[in-house]
């Protein structure tokens, strides 16, 4: 058992818990039963690390546990995983312009997986793939997805040229997406939406018609355009 904060395991571990030495290491937390087991079928679990002597694993004081903790409910089940990210072909790709809170950006990685859109390219402002809340909210997803983080205007231009329609969704703006075509569907920041820089590049414009409320949570928009992009292929 391990019961010192000086142990070199402990203190990356702990490391982890900031994106700094995610990116460094290139090594990730994942926090209980369902998100180990997922991350161990993907290939990904490095380690797993418990303060519960029925679980197999490295075990560590519930003292040590503690300080692993980045929730309010104690978890005393803890994986250590390897970056991966299989490339992956798809004709409908989701875009995050700078959505930066991590239960939004978790939320909409779980609906693109459930939807279809398992290909997600984030802008550099977009919150961190492996912050804990975003792998809580995504129960796992970003397992099931290639997730890229890219500089998105010379992303999207390099869609156009390879026959996707870019389509934003804006709660003042509409247009016509065609059907049966290539898609990348633009979701901007919770606070301004799209960038002038990426409502320039997009082909058309998607809205949601709401009673009483100006526009929707961006996670929810997200998930009605992908559920509904569905029906229109």
């Amino acid at each position: 058992m391990i019961i010192s904060k000086q142990n070199k395991q402990f203190k990356l571990w702990k490391k982890l818990m900031t994106k700094k030495y995610r990116d460094l290491h290139d090594m990730f937390l994942v926090y209980g039963k369902h998100l180990v087991d997922k991350a161990r079928d993907k290939g990904a679990l490095i380690e797993v690390v418990t303060s519960n002597l029925e679980i197999e694993g490295t075990l560590v004081s519930t003292e040590l546990m503690d300080e692993l903790q980045q929730t309010e409910t104690y978890i005393d089940l803890i994986g250590v995983c390897k970056k991966t990210n299989d490339k992956l072909e798809s004709n409908n790709i989701l875009v995050l312009d700078d959505v930066q809170d991590p239960d939004n950006v978790g939320a909409l990685i779980r609906s693109a997986a459930a939807f279809g859109f398992k290909h997600i390219i984030m802008s550099h402002k977009t919150a961190d793939l492996y912050n804990e809340k975003v792998i809580r909210a995504s129960k796992g997803a970003i397992f099931d997805c290639y997730i890229e983080r890219s500089q998105l205007l010379l992303r999207l231009t390099e869609l156009k040229d390879q026959g996707y329609q870019i389509v934003g969704a804006d709660a003042h703006e509409t247009g016509e997406p065609q059907k049966n075509k290539k898609l990348a569907l633009v979701l901007g920041n919770e606070g301004h939406g799209l960038s002038d820089s990426i409502k320039d590049i997009c082909d058309e414009f998607v809205t949601i018609k709401t009673n009483e409320v100006e526009s929707l949570n961006v996670s929810v928009a997200g998930g009605i355009l992908m559920h509904e992009w569905r029906f229109m292929i």
